[in-house]
């Protein structure tokens, strides 16, 4: 019979502990405190020493970017939100931890005699000491149910020779186990704040991967800006170049007495005005560069910062011009956009508010067991006058003298407010949510107009840009032609020129454009990840 009712026990305690055998193992402490997260500095961008090349940092498009996902303080700033959402994870899992608990206490008392029954003969004083340890343990899980083990022992020894047992000990052994029926009863009602965590990680993780991708479109847009400038600074100089020899021709001719003396004065405000073009051109290029740098971090190291840039792309197009259709682009952007996830998650989390709020306006109805076995023991007399000393161990787990308990217990809220309070707020959250929702929708078909517009503007900008530059570079030529006949003007030669800097400036805006435009549709479609190759999961190790 007495092992019957301990297997009746471990059986109970079997079915309690089987729902953390579902329990996602890598939701733990040490997964989530990784060596970048434990370390108390940041470390430095060594990275940027395999693109020096010949003393320049040398970099292609795909390099800028993946400097910047190793390097930018924004991107891992970014990353750390990720980082706290795992731990506000593992917090959640708080309600489920195990407490074990245990004491030892002293107690001993001294008091005069109040009558002859308490057997203390001529003494004085009645002594008695007791000594009381205890050990519980006590753990809630997935399911609600509760369980209570504890282990109790009691020492008393007294001088009165009225007590059957002295030393007298005491001991119980007890099982309690307490299930919830109603509320915040079964596996929903307790897991829902561990679905509601896993889901706000998710967010975060889809967060993060919206910062990485407008982090990356701010590097391509500060890669092309630098190619830009660069070549704006060349246009200038070749500009002041032509402007220079122009000059020269008309000095030459001054001297030569083929020019009036006022006539010069055009081809040489022109030099000055151009050479103030390059130095605003310089500083451009100096201010895209430093921006650039920031980026990619390599403005966190004083060797770093202090190397020239060397880029590798060209801002003209290679092969056909990208042709994309608008219809697909949003069924792309739709699917593969992690705002679209983020807005999914928010409505799940949502409904499960809403269902854990339904289930705090039950009532509380409990169901308890309890089980305890009692152990007595210690030093008596028998009749022949000997000493017999027995365990209290021995009898406790004998299971001989055991207590049987249950109590059922209804609790029944007369207004419950408060739930009703937390469900009247899930209610509002998902209708916030529902429009935040459609607002992302509505945004990403935005997007994707946009970006296909400006695909095909720039694609329609560079077909103008070359003719015009090439008309540009034939009206130059052809003034020049005439100048040199005597049929031309000075003025119309140097104003060709400008036109054809302005030609040429136009072309590498439009190319540039066009570089952009490909960034941005692929930004806009969730896609700007796929051409450099880079898994947001490699990111957040």
């Amino acid at each position: 019979m007495r092992y019957s009712r301990l297997a009746l026990i471990l059986c109970l305690l079997a079915l309690s502990v089987t729902p953390l055998w579902g329990q996602k193992q890598d939701e733990s402490f040490h997964a989530y405190a990784t060596a970048q997260v434990r370390s108390d500095h940041l470390s430095a961008p060594e990275q940027l020493r395999q693109y020096v090349v010949e003393g320049k940092l040398r970099l292609s498009l795909r390099d800028a970017v993946v400097l910047t996902l190793q390097n930018n303080s924004g991107v891992h700033i970014q990353e750390t939100q990720v980082d706290f959402s795992k731990f506000a994870l593992l917090g959640t899992h708080s309600p489920f931890d195990p407490l074990v608990t245990s004491g030892y206490s002293v107690n001993s008392t001294s008091t005069p005699p109040s009558t002859s029954l308490q057997g203390i003969g001529t003494t004085t004083t009645l002594n008695s000491t007791s000594q009381t340890a205890f050990l519980n343990y006590s753990q809630t899980f997935e399911s609600g149910t509760n369980v209570q083990a504890g282990l109790n022992s009691n020492n008393s020894f007294t001088n009165s020779e009225n007590p059957f047992y002295n030393p007298l000990v005491t001991s119980t052994l007890n099982f309690q186990l307490t299930q919830p029926l109603l509320r915040n009863g079964w596996f929903f009602a307790n897991r829902a704040n561990l679905i509601i965590a896993r889901r706000n990680l998710q967010q975060s993780k889809a967060n993060f991967a919206a910062e990485v991708n407008n982090n990356i479109l701010q590097a391509v847009s500060q890669y092309w800006a630098v190619v830009e400038a660069r070549g704006n600074l060349d246009v200038a100089r070749s500009s002041m170049d032509a402007a220079e020899a122009s000059y020269k021709r008309d000095k030459r001719a001054l001297e030569l007495g083929a020019l009036p003396p006022l006539d010069i004065y055009r081809s040489e405000s022109q030099v000055a005005s151009r050479r103030v073009s390059v130095i605003q051109s310089e500083y451009a290029l100096k201010q895209a560069e430093d921006a650039l740098r920031m980026t990619i971090g390599a403005d966190q190291d004083p060797y770093f910062e202090a190397l020239d840039i060397e880029l590798t792309e060209k801002a003209e197009p290679e092969g056909d011009l990208l042709t994309i259709d608008a219809g697909s682009a949003l069924q792309d952007a739709l699917a593969k956009r992690p705002e679209v996830e983020v807005a999914r998650n928010a409505l799940a989390n949502d409904a499960t508010r809403i269902k854990l709020a339904h289930n705090h306006l039950l009532p509380e109805l409990d169901l308890t067991g309890v089980y305890a076995s009692n152990g007595l023991g210690g030093t008596q007399f028998d009749t022949a006058g000997q000493r017999v000393t027995s365990s209290s161990l021995n009898q406790l787990f004998g299971f001989n003298y055991p207590t049987y308990g249950a109590q059922l217990s209804l609790s029944l809220p007369i207004r419950n407010r408060a739930a009703k309070a937390e469900l009247g707020t899930a209610l509002v959250s998902r209708r916030n949510d529902l429009y935040t929702d459609r607002q992302v929708r509505e945004q990403i078909i935005l997007d994707i107009r946009n970006a296909v517009h400006q695909l095909e503007q720039s694609k329609l900008t560079i077909v103008a840009g070359k003719e015009a530059l090439d008309l540009a570079r034939k009206n130059v030529a052809a003034e020049q032609r005439k100048y040199e006949l005597g049929s031309g003007t000075i003025f119309l030669v140097l104003e060709a020129q400008t036109e054809l800097a302005s030609a040429e400036q136009n072309l590498l805006q439009a190319e540039v454009g066009y570089q952009l435009a490909v960034a941005g549709v692929d930004h806009a479609t969730g896609n700007l990840l796929a051409p450099y190759h880079v898994q947001i999961e490699d990111l957040m190790r």
